[in-house]
């Protein structure tokens, strides 16, 4: 890979970035460890689900008057339709995610309904350009706002000073930055043999020093994070999604590991056979609900200072298409877990289900900006000040206020 190429940015040979593929784990090697007051030793995770999450099928309105006719099929919760997870009366949740709803029932999990970027059209690749940049806009950043967020946190005592090794030769974008990353991903091919392996470290080790340090620091990473290769076991997309949550947060939660992370999961463009109730986004949604559900065991010992933000660069139309689908719409559904979370609530501003109610007669209008909610919680949270929220991580974002009480 070409490290000066404009694609990257100007990157020092040390930290040379790499991309683990759509579920990748990338987390920021030199973090302070002992930058915030007292014992705190706070942890961040957001995970992004690629494709545009439909909210109203996740956790339906069904306490909304014109929630059952506007969804017709699609109203899971409705009379006649499958019953969902009680949440506060007025929103239910989908059968699909018994692990979240316990979490919602134990306080370690809030959701927030009717929310979206400042993004206001329907193209994946732009929608996810603001989501991942933190910008009012797309394509007006090269850097993310977690680099950013990396960055300003308050200098302390470094931890791991390592780069890891992925797959590919480039970075997700909220992830680019000049923040140092370690980047691990399980295998999905047949891995390379251990004599391949050492043939390829021999190799770089007499051509290419860097690079070996590089590959030694990956196979260390994996050899931490358990990796191994669920596709070929024949258990599937909840297995995988389960051993990329598994293996991140072995890494998170070990002493001198990194303490914030970004993971992604690719599929939730669901246009046609949507399948809410036992098709696909339910097949998706039971794979989310174990991967969260393996983060919390797994970070059992660090839990009670760990937040976790799931969001989506979009949500997809209130009503369904000819195909049994949705297609790609504006507000949606965001969640936020851990044990740091203030949770069993829903928190929304709803702006009903009428014709006249709907963003531009078709979609769940936006009622909560999701940069109010990732500043209310990277301010609470992680101590960054609300000026460097407004002016580095969230840039233009000044009349976007923190949403307070999100964590304990």
């Amino acid at each position: 890979m070409d490290t000066n190429c404009p694609q990257y940015g100007l990157l020092h040979p040390s930290r040379r970035m790499f991309l683990a593929s759509a579920g990748a784990f990338v987390a920021w090697a030199s973090l302070p460890r002992h930058a915030y007051a007292g014992t705190r030793d706070p942890r961040f995770i957001t995970i992004i689900l690629r494709g545009a999450m439909d909210g109203l099928a996740v956790v339906p309105p069904i306490g909304d008057p014109d929630y059952a006719t506007l969804r017709g099929e699609l109203a899971i919760g409705a009379p006649g339709q499958e019953q969902t997870l009680a949440l506060d009366g007025f929103f239910g949740l989908n059968n699909a995610m018994p692990g979240l709803h316990a979490m919602y029932q134990a306080g370690e999990a809030l959701i927030v309904h009717a929310a979206a970027t400042p993004y206001r059209d329907r193209s994946h690749f732009d929608g996810q350009d603001v989501l991942e940049s933190g910008m009012p806009g797309a394509k007006l950043s090269a850097s993310g706002w977690m680099n950013r967020v990396a960055e300003a946190i308050p200098v302390g005592e470094g931890v791991r000073p390592v780069t890891g090794l992925a797959a590919t030769p480039t970075v997700p974008l909220i992830l680019r930055g000049a923040a140092p990353t370690l980047t691990w991903t399980p295998p999905e091919l047949r891995p390379a043999s251990s004599d391949t392996r050492d043939r390829l470290l021999d190799l770089y080790t007499h051509q290419d020093p860097a690079m070996a340090k590089v590959l030694l620091a990956g196979i260390e990473t994996d050899r931490l994070a358990g990796g191994s290769d669920p596709m070929r076991t024949g258990k599937g997309i909840a297995a995988a999604f389960e051993q990329i949550a598994t293996g991140s947060a072995r890494l998170l939660v070990e002493e001198d590991g990194p303490r914030i992370a970004a993971l992604s999961y690719d599929g939730w463009d669901t246009h046609s056979q949507e399948g809410a109730e036992s098709g696909r986004l339910a097949g998706l949604l039971a794979a989310l609900d174990g991967a969260l559900g393996a983060i919390k065991e797994t970070m059992a010992p660090v839990w009670g200072d760990t937040v976790i933000a799931v969001v989506t660069e979009f949500g997809r139309t209130a009503k369904a298409n000819g195909t049994d689908g949705t297609d790609h719409g504006t507000a949606t559904t965001a969640f936020l877990l851990g044990g740091a979370v203030k949770g069993g609530r829903v928190v929304a501003d709803w702006p009903g289900l009428k014709d006249n109610q709907l963003f531009e007669a078709r979609d769940l209008a936006p009622t909560i900006d999701l940069r109010a909610v990732l500043k209310g919680v990277l301010r609470d949270h992680l101590g960054l000040s609300e000026t460097v929220l407004a002016t580095t991580v969230f840039p233009d974002s000044i009349g976007v206020r923190p949403v307070d009480g999100l964590v304990v």
